[in-house]
């Protein structure tokens, strides 16, 4: 949960609270929307990167 929240708030510039208010399977959208357009716009780098959704979550 803290790096979808992590990776919201960086790219969108909401605060805790606004991405409080998502219920997980929102967050995970908008992570994976974000994801997509980064494809999009870097074709090159698209075998490279990964997903914040495919990250390991840290403890």
């Amino acid at each position: 949960m803290y790096q979808e929240m992590a990776f919201l708030s960086y790219y969108f510039h909401w605060g805790n609270e606004e991405v409080m208010q998502l219920d997980h399977r929102s967050r995970r959208r908008w992570c994976k929307e974000i994801t997509e357009i980064h494809k999009s716009i870097n074709p090159s780098k698209k075998s490279k990167e990964k997903s914040i959704l495919d990250m390991k979550p840290t403890k």
